[in-house]
Order: C-alpha cells, then structure tokens, then sequence
C-alpha cells in the first residue's frame, strides 16, 4: 500500500514537471516571436519614417501594453479586496447569528452549571487562545493565496 502511495506521488511529480517545461518551452517561444515581430516592426518604421519616428512608435507600443497591464492589475486587486470584505462581513454575520442563538445559550449555560466557573475560566482561555491562533494562521493562509 505504501509502494503504491509513493509511486503515485512519483507519477504526479513527474507529470508536473514535464508540464512545467512544456509551459517554460511555450514561454520562451512566444518571447522569441514576440522580439522578432518588434524587430519587424522598428525596421519597417526605420525604413520609411526614419529612426527617431522608430524609436518612439516602438516607445509607445509598450508604454500602451504597459498601461494595459498596470490596469488589469489594480482591477484584479480590488476586486479581491471586495472579496475579502465580503467574506469578512459574511463570517461577522454568522458569528453574530450564532451568539443570539437561544439553544446555544442556554446549552452554555447548563455547561457552566455542570462543570462550574472556577473549573471552566482556565478552559476557556485556553480554548480562546487557540482559536485565535487558528483565525489568524487562516487568514494569513487565505491573504498568500489571494497575492498570487
């Protein structure tokens, strides 16, 4: 059982990694072709404009892809930043929602009843402490794979 375990994960690196230089490969080319057509492109204008004409048009081409870039950025950002208050305002309601509920506190209260409040201070610390813990590792978790 354990063989098998291992050489599915074998499998599943290899497959990644053969992917991955597939994409890097891809990558390349498409860099390669893309400095070419440039190239093509600042020679021509050179031909028939001359070279100051060549080298501004080639300016404002990336200045352009650029400014295109730079946009889809800040839209890419705020929209996960409305993401974020929205899952913040979502996990406010339900922890609010929770609170009033009735069984639940009047469960709460047959719990402090029966183990009583000297015994369940400690406990409760403790249990506040690693929930803290929790909600702060998850959303430093949740805020790395939103960068990406």
């Amino acid at each position: 059982m354990l063989q098998r375990l291992i050489d599915d994960v074998k499998q599943s690196t290899g497959n990644t990694l053969r992917l991955t230089s597939l994409a890097a490969a891809a990558a390349i080319a498409l860099f390669i072709t893309l400095a070419f057509l440039c190239a093509a492109a600042f020679v021509y204008v050179l031909q028939h404009y001359g070279p100051v004409e060549a080298c501004l048009s080639g300016a404002a081409l990336f200045l352009v892809v650029t400014l295109i870039a730079i946009a889809v950025y800040m839209a890419r950002k705020r929209e996960m930043q409305r993401r974020a208050e929205k899952a913040a305002k979502a996990a406010k309601s339900a922890a609010a929602t929770m609170f009033a509920d009735p069984a639940l506190i009047a469960t709460g209260l047959q719990i402090v009843r029966a183990v009583g409040v000297k015994r369940l201070v400690p406990i409760l610390v403790v249990g506040g402490l690693a929930l803290g813990l929790m909600a702060s590792r998850g959303a430093a978790g949740k805020d790395e794979a939103e960068e990406e």
